[in-house]
């Protein structure tokens, strides 16, 4: 029960940038923000409540809409507070960037740790897999800076919840296909290798 809700407390992380949202719409740049503080800070007290856990991404998006929001009070400047996106997405795929090359990536260790070895995928698989989720998060961290920055308000809230699990979906069937591919290449060569070492 408490890992389900855990789950869904994961899911509704982006409450306190609708929150932001609709109140920027409606009123001045400090009540936006201390409106989404209140939201982060409810949200992680609930969690804590009802899963006895907080989850290490809700801490640290949590520290960050802190930091950032303090300087959007500060400036009087909702901007500081709409890039929280961008710094959750390039510190995250820097981080499992910089895991993989020092030799074992964040979700090999996860693996290894929740998984037998017969069950889990290839280790080369899972390295493609997190390399190609780490460039993601890295590349769509960077846009959310851009949409921030450039775009309305309007935009950024969709970039920052449905369009994220869009553009997500999107990259996991093509890494599905990538992958079948390979392990489809991969086996014919090997059928090839085979054959070869008979002559």
């Amino acid at each position: 029960m408490n890992q389900k809700l855990s789950k869904n407390f994961f899911l509704i992380s982006f409450l306190p940038a609708i929150a932001y949202w609709y109140l920027e719409e409606n009123y001045p740049i400090r009540i936006a923000v201390t409106g989404g503080l209140i939201l982060a800070f409810l949200e992680i007290a609930l969690e804590k409540i009802f899963t006895k856990h907080v989850h290490g991404i809700s801490k640290f998006n949590f520290f960050l809409l802190l930091l950032l929001g303090g300087l959007s009070l500060l400036g009087d400047e909702g901007l500081w507070f709409k890039l929280q996106p961008f710094f959750t997405g390039v510190i995250m795929g820097g981080y499992l960037l910089f895991k993989l090359w020092r030799g074992v990536g964040l979700m090999e260790e996860m693996m290894m740790a929740m998984m037998e070895e017969s069950r889990r995928p290839p280790k080369f698989i899972i390295r493609i897999l997190e390399l190609h989720s780490s460039v993601f998060f890295l590349l769509y961290g960077i846009f959310m800076g851009y949409v921030a920055i450039y775009l309305s308000s309007d935009r950024w809230i969709f970039f920052k919840t449905a369009g994220f699990y869009i553009a997500f979906v999107g990259f996991f069937l093509i890494e599905l296909i990538y992958i079948r591919l390979k392990m489809k290449r991969m086996i014919e060569n090997q059928k090839k290798a085979e054959l070869l070492k008979k002559f």
